[in-house]
This record gives structure tokens, sequence and C-alpha cells, in this order.
């Protein structure tokens, strides 16, 4: 079975990355089901399905991963999304809140992690996110930066 990851890099049944990364099962299922949970989870804690495919469109265009924008733009469009979602996925800052805040969380965190402080947090929840939304958020933010990562590296270990 084709994972996302495996979309993202352009691999293959037939290509050899494909099948090393089943030599550890464990690392494509855990994978497959972190995005699962992160996109569409049971309890999506008020991170409606369409907000969390905009802020991964956001994420991966930042990556200037043009595989995963291509993944994400797509789902997001099946969801026929606000006009203020669109905007938010074409990397706009929104100028009304949450979106605002949530637009330069995701960017900072995925730009610019290491300058990450304790205020962050704060401004999410000074704009109405609940603790367990931000763990969502954060959750979101990270897959999708590691799942461009590791798409990335596959990209490049094809191509050596």
């Amino acid at each position: 079975m084709i994972d996302a990851v495996d979309q993202a890099a352009g691999l293959s049944p037939d290509d050899t990355l494909f099948s090393a990364r089943r030599f550890r099962p464990e690392f494509v299922e855990g994978a497959e089901i972190c995005r699962l949970s992160v996109l569409q989870p049971d309890n999506n804690q008020g991170l409606d399905a369409d907000l969390r495919l905009a802020l991964a469109l956001r994420i991966a265009a930042l990556n200037a991963d043009s595989a995963l924008v291509e993944q994400y733009r797509a789902q997001l469009d099946a969801l026929t999304p606000a006009p203020e979602l669109l905007a938010l996925a074409a990397g706009e800052t929104p100028h009304a809140e949450p979106l605002a805040t949530l637009a330069r969380h995701a960017d900072k965190i995925t730009l610019t992690p290491s300058e990450a402080v304790e205020s962050d947090i704060t401004r999410l929840t000074a704009v109405g996110l609940s603790t367990p939304q931000i763990v969502a958020l954060s959750e979101l933010i990270a897959f999708v930066n590691f799942q461009s990562k590791v798409a990335t590296g596959l990209r490049l270990m094809r191509s050596a």
C-alpha cells in the first residue's frame, strides 16, 4: 500500500526505497496513523478538517514541498473551504482572530522553531484556544514538518 509519505516522495512499489521503508513497517504504519490522527481525528477538539488542511497546506508551502502542497490542496479543495481558510492556506495572514494568531504560530514553529517561547502559547490561549486545541495544533504543525522532512530525504536518496 502506498502511504502519504510514499506519495509525497514519489515512491512506487517497484522502487527500492519503497521496499526499504517496509523493513521497519512500524514506522510506515506509525506515520500513517499519526497523519490520520492530526488531520482526521475522532475528536477534532473544535479544529475542523478544513482548518487543519489549510494549516497543513500553509506549512507544506513554507517547506517549499510542492508534492505535499499538491496533496493538501486537493484534500482542502474537496471540502470547499471558506475564503478565509483559502487565504490562510495561501500564506496570507488573516486579520480576524483566531486565524491570525494561528497563522503566525504555524509560520514561527515551521520557519524558526528555536525562537518559540512560552508567550507564544499564551497568545494562543488569549485568542480562545483551549489546552487540548493547542496540543492538537502542535501535533499538526510537528507532523506536517516531519512529513516534509522525511519526504525530502527520500527524494534526495532516490536521486542519488
